[in-house]
């Protein structure tokens, strides 16, 4: 069985074209929405709260 991700743009992302995109689950994914294709980061959610915690207590 095949699960098609879900991907939403970080609300960070600029006008320019600078842009993320993350699918965020068990195993949470990240991409750069211009080079999509490319190679994407695979981290687990846990990693992936983690980081947002530290982020948002600077």
């Amino acid at each position: 069985m095949t699960s098609e991700i879900t991907w939403h743009k970080s609300s960070y992302s600029t006008a320019n074209g600078s842009c993320v995109e993350v699918s965020e689950g068990h195993t949470t994914h990240i991409r750069d929405t211009q080079h999509r294709a490319q190679a994407q980061l695979s981290v687990s959610g846990s990693e992936w709260n983690a980081l947002l915690h530290a982020l948002r207590s600077h």
